[in-house]
């Protein structure tokens, strides 16, 4: 079993205060492949202090500077792909070749986005005003405290940290205790690449513990976090205390409206990217919503596609889909399953139970529901595994009406060849994003959601921004 008991501080590993370990379990095997330690308060404490101890010389960097040692970070990034890519499949059960391409993929493209934009940032623009100018600085915003999930590791890790430390900031990271094997990888990549003592800061630990620490911390400035609605709202609560800013990106359930037009490929790009990453992706289009002269072909389309859906090992390289995270997970999943049958939505294929043949592994049947109707829980909720859901609609008011049913505001899908109807129609949508007929948006782009998907942005110049303060000072030249 591999050791990560100790935390990178200061710019080394140093030993756990806490004696409180946690074993991380490979989802395909159900067995424990490595253990971590969960911090304490004073583990807690001596990142921050590394933090703060940090941020006065590393904020006043030349961009310059930030940008050499990122690029060096890239490249040993690259040179550890599989590494990274191991840790993602054994820590939360994408397989392999997903691993290694969309996963650790994601997380080069963030951190090669963020040295591309640290180019060309302007940290001083300068406002007119009568005879004199105003001139406003982007200021690094202090410590900042980065709370990350376990679906997209690396992905979501990268979207943080790249920027944060790009425009000044000093790090506290804590990755999921249930998928943190690829942070300390990421640990040690920081620690190759030569960054300053204090800069990026790693604890393990659990929500309850070091993540209520951290984000009612007084000398963390800023927190940005990515998981649950639920979890999102007991740290908007707790910052609040201290009027502390917070990124939230949250969770999703999301709409791809098919209309009548749309090209032939569009149920089954639909299917497809419902189940990858084995549903676990919070702009995951879940919910599918079909004009009515096409529903009954897209029905047989979707349940062939679910069909042809293979699920297999986390280490074994293919198409297939993996295991979900967890046993939590995986109960939560067919606890939705079986509430779509119960409500009386129509089962397609899949269904309550593993695939055939297996008996270890959390895994989950690829699963179809049609005839979904905006009543049903599986309708409503977020359900966070390969499950779709089937909805007709009559016009293109009532696909609006229906995509906007909902809570969530993350991503929206639009399939239809009319340019003129898709700009209408993703205007109409309320969601941070709208991708439409499978052009996917790029890492330039800003990422994130309204309601209870969240407030703020990742991505491109907006997550530079939202790591920086700004500042108006007048009367300089």
């Amino acid at each position: 079993m591999q050791d990560y008991k100790r935390f990178y501080i200061d710019g080394g590993w140093v030993d756990a205060s806490s004696k409180v370990q946690l074993p991380v379990v490979d989802p395909t095997t159900e067995q424990a492949f490595a253990e971590i330690s969960l911090g304490d308060e004073h583990d807690l404490n001596r990142a921050v202090e590394s933090a703060v101890s940090a941020f006065p010389e590393w904020s006043r960097t030349d961009p310059a500077e930030r940008k050499e040692l990122l690029e060096k970070l890239y490249e040993n990034f690259k040179a550890r792909a599989q590494d990274m890519a191991e840790a993602i499949s054994s820590e939360m059960g994408a397989p392999t070749s997903l691993a290694q391409t969309a996963q650790v993929g994601a997380g080069l493209a963030h951190l090669k986005q963020s040295i591309k934009i640290l180019e060309a940032f302007d940290f001083k623009k300068q406002l007119k005003n009568r005879d004199t100018v105003d001139n406003i600085f982007y200021e690094p915003a202090g410590v900042v405290g980065l709370i990350t999930p376990w679906n997209w590791p690396m992905n979501q890790v990268m979207l943080k940290v790249a920027p944060a430390l790009a425009v000044g900031c000093t790090v506290v990271l804590k990755p999921s205790e249930i998928a943190p094997i690829s942070s300390m990888v990421l640990a040690e990549l920081i620690d190759a690449s030569g960054f300053p003592k204090g800069v990026f800061n790693l604890v393990n630990g659990d929500g309850a513990g070091v993540g209520t620490w951290l984000t009612t911390h007084p000398k963390v400035n800023l927190i940005s976090f990515t998981g649950s609605t639920r979890a999102g709202r007991l740290i908007m609560r707790a910052a609040s205390e201290m009027v502390k800013p917070v990124c939230l990106e949250l969770g999703g359930k999301g709409a791809n409206i098919i209309f009548a037009d749309a090209d032939e490929k569009a149920v089954s790009r639909g299917v497809r990217q419902c189940f990858l990453n084995s549903g676990q992706s919070c702009n995951a289009p879940t919910r599918m919503l079909i004009e009515r002269s096409r529903y009954e072909s897209a029905v047989n389309e979707a349940r062939e596609m679910a069909a042809k859906t293979t699920v297999g090992s986390a280490h074994e390289e293919g198409r297939h889909i993996g295991p979900v995270v967890s046993e939590i997970q995986y109960d939560k999943i067919q606890q939705l399953i079986q509430s779509g049958i119960d409500e009386g939505a129509t089962l397609l294929a899949g269904g309550l139970g593993k695939p055939e043949g297996v008996e270890a592994g959390y895994f989950v049947k690829p699963t179809v529901f049609s005839d979904v109707t905006p009543t049903m829980t599986i309708f409503k909720e977020e359900i966070f595994g390969p499950v779709l859901c089937l909805t007709p609609f009559k016009d293109e008011a009532q696909a609006i009406e229906l995509a906007n049913m909902t809570d969530y505001g993350l991503t929206n899908y639009v399939q239809t060849e009319d340019q003129v109807k898709a700009a209408r129609v993703s205007r109409s949508l309320r969601s941070g994003m709208v991708e439409i007929n499978g052009n996917l948006l790029g890492p330039a782009s800003p990422f994130g959601g309204v309601g209870l998907s969240g407030i703020g942005r990742e991505g491109g110049v907006w997550g530079f921004e939202e790591f920086l303060s700004v500042k108006a000072v007048s009367g300089l030249i």
